[in-house]
C-alpha cells in the first residue's frame, strides 16, 4: 500500500490580498514535508475556470517547483487534459519530458478527458468528442516520448508531420501512464488499455473490491494497450486528518472535505456559475444541511455507524474517509489494503483547512500508521509483480512500434529563401 496527496490549490471566497500565492507556497512546503516523511507520490490536477474548487490551471509549473525540491516523491500530474484544444499532444510530451528530467525519473503521466462545461466550453470542445480525443491523443504522446524521431499523425482531432520531439525522458520509453476515472466504466477502460486507474470517486472499501476485481480482470485481457510499457496500479482518493483525538481530527479536516465534495459538484452536477460572481462558499454554507454535509461530532457519527449509514457502509459519511485518530485510520486503510487497492491518495489540502494542521496530520500518520504498511509493502509489491509477469511482458511494445523510424523527409529552414 501507497500513500500520496492530492492538490487542487482550493480557494473558498472571500479571497484577500495574497491568498493564491499562499496557497501554493503552502502546498509546496506540504509536499516537502511529504517527501522526507516518504509519502509515495504528490498529485496535481490541471483545471481552468473552476474558482474556488481549483487553481491550479498550470500544474506543470507547481509540480517544477516541487521536483526540484525533493528527493524521493514521485511527481504526479493528476490529471493532464489531453485533448487537443486544451494541450497539444506534443506540448504534452514535451512538459512532461521536461518534468522528468528535472525529476531524475520520478514523473507518473496522469491524462484524463475533464467533463465540466466550464471548462469544455471555454476552450469551445464539444463534449460528444471528448473520449474520442484522448482516444486519438494519449497513444500519440506516448510514442512522441519514445519514438526518435516521431514518425508524424494525421487523425479527426489533431495532425503532425514526422518531427523529433525532444527531450525525452529519463523513464524509458515514457513515465507510466494514468487515467482519472469517476465510474465502473472508466475502470474498466484502464485495465483494457493496460494504465493505471486513479479513482476520483469517493469509494469504501467495498465497493473497492469490486473495482479492483474488474480492473485486473480488464487488464489480464487486455489486446490494445495505450502505451508502449504497461501500469498496472488502481489507486482511490479519499479524504484525510490525522490527529489523536477523534473530535479534533473531524473539527480540522472534515468541513474542508466536505466542501471539496460540494464544489465538485457545483461545477459538475448541479451549480449555475457567474464567472468572477458566484460565491460557492456562501451557498456551501447555506446548503449543507441538506446536501448531507452538516458538520459531525464523534458520537453522531458512532450512531450513524451502528444503524449502517456510517463509513463503512458507504452512507453520507463515506467521505469521511481518512479523517479520524491514527487506529481509526489504521484500520480503514487495512481494509483497504486487504481488497487490492495499490495506493490511496488524500485529500487534505480542501475547503478552508488550516497549513499547520495538514502538516500535523501528516507528521502524526506518518510516525503511527505509515510503518506497519511500509514494511509489508515490497513483499506486497513482488507478489503483485509475479502473479502479472505473464501480462506485463505480453503487453511491452505490444504494437511493435520501431522506436527508430528512418525518415524520407527534409525540412528547409526557410522555403522562400
Amino acid at each position: 500500500m501507497r500513500f500520496s496527496i492530492f492538490y487542487e490549490h482550493q480557494l473558498p471566497r472571500p479571497w484577500d490580498e495574497g491568498a493564491e500565492a499562499r496557497v501554493v507556497h503552502e502546498a509546496l512546503e506540504q509536499v516537502q514535508l511529504a517527501d522526507r516523511l516518504g509519502f509515495n507520490t504528490v498529485w496535481e490536477v490541471e483545471h481552468h475556470f473552476l474558482e474556488e474548487y481549483s487553481h491550479s490551471s498550470a500544474p506543470e509549473v507547481f509540480l517544477a517547483a516541487c521536483a526540484a525540491t525533493t528527493q524521493n516523491i514521485h511527481i504526479g500530474h493528476g490529471i493532464v487534459p489531453v485533448l487537443p484544444g486544451y494541450n497539444h499532444p506534443a506540448r504534452v510530451a514535451e512538459r512532461i519530458s521536461t518534468l522528468d528530467i528535472i525529476s531524475n525519473g520520478r514523473v507518473e503521466f496522469g491524462t484524463g478527458e475533464t467533463s465540466s462545461d466550464m471548462e469544455l466550453l471555454g476552450f469551445e470542445l464539444e463534449r460528444a468528442d471528448k473520449r474520442s480525443m484522448w482516444e486519438e491523443a494519449v497513444p500519440e504522446i506516448a510514442k512522441m516520448m519514445s519514438q526518435a524521431p516521431y514518425e508524424g499523425h494525421t487523425g479527426k482531432f489533431f495532425s503532425m508531420p514526422a518531427r523529433n520531439v525532444v527531450p525525452k525522458p529519463v523513464q524509458r520509453p515514457h513515465p507510466p501512464i494514468w487515467v482519472a476515472c469517476s465510474q465502473r466504466d472508466t475502470i474498466l477502460m484502464a485495465g483494457s488499455r493496460g494504465i493505471g486507474a486513479l479513482s476520483f470517486a469517493f469509494i469504501n472499501p467495498e465497493e473497492a473490491k469490486q473495482w479492483v476485481a474488474d480492473y485486473y480482470a480488464a487488464f489480464e485481457a487486455c489486446t490494445d494497450p495505450v502505451g508502449l510499457a504497461p501500469n498496472p496500479n488502481i489507486a482511490v482518493t479519499t479524504g484525510f486528518m490525522c490527529h489523536e483525538d477523534e473530535q479534533t481530527a473531524l473539527d480540522r479536516g472534515l468541513d474542508g472535505f466536505h466542501f471539496f465534495a460540494y464544489s465538485l459538484l457545483h461545477y459538475y452536477q448541479f451549480g449555475t456559475h457567474t464567472p468572477g460572481r458566484t460565491d460557492i462558499w456562501t451557498e456551501f454554507e447555506q446548503n449543507r444541511a441538506e446536501m448531507g454535509f452538516e458538520k459531525l461530532n464523534a458520537q453522531v457519527d458512532e450512531a450513524r455507524a451502528d444503524d449502517g449509514t456510517g463509513i463503512e457502509e458507504g452512507g453520507l459519511d463515506s467521505l469521511r474517509g481518512c479523517i479520524g485518530t491514527p487506529d481509526q485510520i489504521r484500520d480503514f486503510v487495512r481494509a483497504y489494503e486487504d481488497v487490492g487497492v495499490d495506493e490511496l491518495i488524500f485529500v487534505s489540502q480542501a475547503g478552508r483547512n488550516r497549513h499547520e494542521d495538514i502538516c500535523e496530520s501528516m507528521e502524526l500518520f506518518a510516525r503511527e500508521v505509515m510503518p506497519e504498511f511500509a514494511e509489508r509493502a515490497p513483499e506486497r509489491e513482488a507478489r503483485k509483480r509475479e502473479r502479472y509477469a505473464e501480462t506485463i511482458e505480453r503487453l511491452q511494445n505490444f504494437h511493435n512500434i520501431d522506436l527508430a523510424p528512418r525518415l524520407e523527409l527534409a525540412v528547409p529552414a526557410n522555403p522562400s529563401v
